[in-house]
C-alpha cells in the first residue's frame, strides 16, 4: 500500500500500489532506497564493530586479569563490573550530556586536541563515540564470560606450549583463539543479531543523528 502520514482521511487510508515500494526500494535514484541502504549498511558495520570490540575487549581484558603475577585481582573484577550495576539508560543518558561540546568530556576532548569533538553533529566522530560507549557497557560482561572460559583451559597445554619454544603470541593464536570460538560461537552469534537490533545505545546516546 502507500499509507503514509498524508492518507489522515479514513475513506482514503491507502491504496495497493503492487511492488511500487519494492522498485522504490530498490532504486538508487528514490529517497526511500538512498536511506534505505546507506542505513542498512551502517547497521552491519555497527553490529560487527559493536560484537567483536566487545568480545575481543573482555578477552584481553579477562587475559590480563587472570595473568600471573598480577595482583589485587578481585578488585580490578569489581572495579570493571560496578559499570553493570548501573541501569543502561542511566549510563547511555549521563554519557550523551558528558559528550556534548559543553559536556566534561567533550570539553577535554577540545582542550587535548584543540577541536571540538563534534558529538551528534559530525556522524563519523558519534558513531566512534557510540562504538567507544558501547566497549564501556558490553566489556564487563564478555570479561566475566571469559574469565569462567580461560579458566577451564588446561594448563598443560601452555606448558607443553612453552616448553616447544612457542612464543605468546603463538599460544594465544594457537591454543586461546580457537578454544574460546569453540566455546563462544553461539554467544557471538547472537551478540551479533542482537547488535543489529539494538536500539537502546543508538538513541538514547545520539537520537539516531546526525543525519536526515
Amino acid at each position: 500500500t502507500n499509507y503514509d502520514a498524508n492518507h489522515e482521511v479514513p475513506q482514503h487510508l491507502f491504496q495497493w500500489v503492487g511492488f511500487d515500494n519494492f522498485i522504490d526500494l530498490f532504486s538508487s535514484q528514490s529517497k526511500l532506497g538512498a536511506t534505505f541502504w546507506r542505513v542498512l549498511l551502517w547497521t552491519l558495520i555497527w553490529a560487527v564493530l559493536a560484537t567483536f570490540t566487545n568480545y575481543f575487549g573482555g578477552m584481553i581484558l579477562a587475559m590480563f586479569i587472570n595473568k600471573k603475577g598480577i595482583k589485587l585481582k578481585k578488585l580490578y573484577r569489581t572495579l570493571f563490573v560496578a559499570t553493570i550495576a548501573v541501569p543502561q539508560f542511566v549510563s547511555l543518558l549521563i554519557m550523551s550530556k558528558m559528550l556534548d561540546n559543553d559536556g566534561i568530556l567533550g570539553s577535554m576532548f577540545q582542550d587535548i586536541f584543540g577541536s571540538k569533538l563534534n558529538f551528534g553533529v559530525e556522524v563519523n566522530a558519534t558513531r566512534v563515540c557510540i562504538v567507544l560507549v558501547n566497549m564501556w557497557i558490553g566489556v564487563p560482561y564478555s570479561m566475566l564470560m571469559c574469565s569462567g572460559i580461560l579458566m577451564n583451559i588446561p594448563a598443560e597445554l601452555y606448558e607443553s606450549a612453552r616448553i616447544d619454544g612457542a612464543s605468546n603470541v603463538r599460544r594465544f593464536f594457537k591454543i586461546t583463539l580457537p578454544y574460546m570460538l569453540f566455546v563462544t560461537g553461539p554467544y557471538l552469534i547472537t551478540q551479533f543479531i542482537g547488535n543489529i537490533n539494538n536500539f537502546n545505545v543508538i538513541f538514547l546516546l545520539s537520537g539516531g543523528g546526525p543525519g536526515d
